[in-house]
């Protein structure tokens, strides 16, 4: 292993062991343990299945396997650790694979669950409390060491300390999703000398939306500078330029505006508000790395988008915002995520229902504050103004791939790796799609009582809420599979294991002529580099898409810690490029986030994926029927979410008459109040945990 490599993930893991760490939990060679453990389909467990292998698959390592094979990942776990594995998977999700074996728990030793279920079975006996053995775990107790919010995130017991699973990551301490825009369209419209002219164009809708940014005086802003080596400040003066919305609201008052008067009025303004900082590529106010854009300045760019289809597209119509499957809940939610961004709303995007950690110190339920629904009310007036898609609106079966591919959609949230492939796949040569900076908005983080306008993104990296456990029946006359069990987990969380786990064997890795890895440079660490074999394979197997390659074909990612740095490496150039941007601007912290710690301002500390509650508690969530039915996160078209539907329909499809009233049903009416109690004590309850720990 490369030496600077092996030391970087040793830092991380603050232990100077190796395999002889495994020393205290001994174990007979060959050992079984019966793996009740995937993600999500049978297409994502340990061992190929029909339909993937096939009549034989050989893959990059030049080894074929065939239906009921370990994966390469396993058999490489299975060699090292001496043990055998053997598949219990039935290919369910997490919640319905423990569903599956909770009644026959002697039947696995190791089985996948929900975070929730397995903590809770742990508290009866049916699933082993790991802490006990954290001794005997020096790579997985230096890692909760080193990430506070994870250890508290999977306690179990805050009297015990127990712990009855572990933890997953789908990457860590790190941004998650990113605005992403057609970049080449804002450049068309934008840039350039003079005053911009179109052969033919559309006219505004009637003006809806309304100025959320000041009309007069000016902001400062901190951006890195275009070059990426520093931080300068900027200032929107709105004495200088006025508000771009109140401009284009007070035109439209006036009569119609059309497409081609609607992109010099945003050309003026970012000419006057920035004092011609952006020169005559104004397109760097939305897809620069100095990029400075906010709630109003979107709005207007997407007046000026869907009212130039033709210049576009070629045709009389562009969707604005969109989301990537219209007709799928589990995508819809991203667009009230969005808008949290867009108007600085906290507990949208939280790693815990509706949940954050307030400047006081105590959780907050976004479902229950005025401001949530006031944003919602504000995306509406997008809706009503043809801003965001129709698809959107009527739940309609659209995608990502079509709108990109037709050129049809302009921008919408999401992962920026799946999103940006499409630059490989589906779009032309001069159409770039990319990730952009997160918006700049006013948010109260404490520090100022009239709010600071930042960038702060809620999309952050931490525990997932699923995990595999150790079935206590299973292994409780049997130290030989508790302790590889146990050493399973351990291993995962070594240095060797973090890379197995995320890129698979060495035989999928770049190799030096001396046999060390071959490296690149990731988040300001040296990372290895996947095989010329493995990219090549990437493609032809999973269209570049790498979590379905890792998870299908390697086995790797399935549960664990995630690195970013696999995936970074099979992002297109544009999604390498934005995500660059997005990086940087953190690492010089002009985008703020939570952190995985109990920080002394409480506003940035991350909540914990899971709360210690007990079953009592959970039954009597359970109990509580409009939280749970009414804002679902789950996919498909018959999941409900309120905050969806609020920003499709406006607040009154629910018969709310304000945003207040919205607030206070749920906090009232749909239990929200005993919710938070319940959560709240919880939240105490680990916090004094976490403190006798110091």
């Amino acid at each position: 292993m490369n030496k600077k490599l092996l030391s970087w993930l040793l830092a991380i893991m603050m232990v100077l062991v190796c395999s002889a760490a495994f020393a205290d939990l001994e174990y007979a060679d060959g050992t079984v343990l019966r793996m009740a453990t995937g993600y999500n389909s049978a297409k994502t467990g340990l061992f190929f299945d029909d339909q993937t292998a096939g009549e034989g698959i050989t893959l990059a390592d030049g080894n074929t396997y065939h239906s009921g094979d370990l994966k390469p990942t396993w058999v490489e776990v299975q060699n090292v650790l001496k043990v055998v594995f053997e598949n219990k998977y039935q290919g369910n999700s997490a919640a319905n694979e423990f569903e599956y074996w909770k009644e026959q728990l002697t039947e696995v030793d190791m089985l996948s669950g929900t975070a929730a279920k397995l903590s809770e079975y742990g508290e009866s006996g049916a699933i082993v409390n790991i802490a006990e053995y954290l001794d005997e775990m020096p790579n997985f107790k230096a890692y909760l060491e080193a990430n506070p919010i994870v250890r508290l995130s999977i306690t179990g017991n805050v009297s015990t300390g127990a712990i009855y699973f572990s933890p997953y990551f789908d990457g860590v301490n790190d941004i998650e999703r990113m605005p992403l825009m057609r970049v080449d369209w804002v450049a068309k419209l934008l840039d350039g000398e003079g005053e911009f002219t179109a052969e033919k164009c559309g006219t505004l809708k009637p003006a809806a939306y309304t100025p959320y940014m000041p009309t007069a005086g000016s902001v400062d802003i901190d951006v890195v500078t275009l070059d990426g080596t520093a931080v300068e400040t900027i200032s929107k003066n709105y004495d200088a330029a006025g508000n771009i919305i109140a401009t284009m609201n007070d035109a439209l008052a006036a009569g119609d505006v059309d497409g081609v008067a609607a992109v010099n009025m945003l050309r003026k303004y970012i000419d006057e508000a920035y004092n011609g900082y952006y020169g005559t590529q104004r397109s760097n106010l939305f897809v620069g790395q100095n990029a400075a854009w906010d709630a109003d300045e979107l709005v207007a760019l997407l007046r000026c988008v869907v009212a130039n289809a033709y210049t576009l597209n070629g045709t009389d119509k562009v969707q604005g915002l969109f989301t990537r499957e219209d007709d799928n809940n589990q995508r819809r939610v991203d667009m009230f995520r969005f808008a949290g961004h867009l108007f600085g709303v906290r507990g949208l995007e939280s790693r815990q229902d509706y949940l954050y950690v307030g400047t006081d110190n105590l959780l907050h339920d976004a479902r229950q504050e005025a401001g949530t629904y006031e944003a919602l009310a504000r995306m509406h007036t997008l809706v009503t103004e043809g801003l965001i898609s129709e698809a959107f609106v009527n739940k309609e079966a659209e995608n990502t791939a079509k709108y990109l591919e037709n050129d049809l959609g302009f921008m919408h949230y999401d992962y920026n790796q799946t999103q940006t492939i499409y630059n490989e796949t589906k779009l032309q040569e001069g159409e770039k799609y990319m990730a952009v900076m997160v918006p700049v908005a006013r948010w109260y983080d404490g520090t100022n009582e009239d709010g600071v306008y930042m960038r702060f993104t809620e999309s952050w990296r931490s525990v997932k809420t699923d995990g595999w456990g150790i079935s206590a029946p299973a292994v409780a006359n049997n130290p030989d599979k508790l302790n590889a069990a146990l050493k399973l987990i351990d291993y995962a969380y070594s240095p060797e294991g973090m890379i197995l786990m995320s890129y698979g064997p060495d035989a999928f890795i770049k190799k030096n002529a001396d046999g060390s890895y071959a490296t690149f440079m990731f988040n300001g660490q040296e990372m290895p580099e996947i095989a010329d074999a493995t990219r090549a394979e990437l493609w032809e197997k999973a269209s570049g898409n790498y979590t379905n390659y890792a998870r299908m074909y390697l086995g790797s990612t399935l549960s664990f810690a995630k690195s970013q740095a696999f995936e970074y490496q099979c992002t297109s150039e544009a999604g390498r490029e934005g995500a660059g941007h997005i990086s940087t601007a953190i690492g010089l912290g002009t985008i703020k986030h939570p952190e995985l710690a109990v920080t002394e301002n409480g506003w940035y500390t991350s909540v914990p994926t899971v709360l210690p509650t007990t079953k009592i508690d959970n039954d009597t969530i359970n109990t509580y029927t409009e939280l749970k039915t009414k804002f679902s996160s789950a996919k498909g078209d018959d999941q409900v979410n309120v905050l969806v539907d609020c920003i499709a329909n406006g607040l009154t499809f629910e018969g709310f008459s304000s945003a207040e009233e919205a607030a206070s049903t749920v906090a009232d009416t749909w239990n929200g109040i005993p919710y938070l109690e319940i959560k709240e004590w919880a939240w105490e309850d680990i916090l004094d945990y976490y403190n006798s720990l110091q």
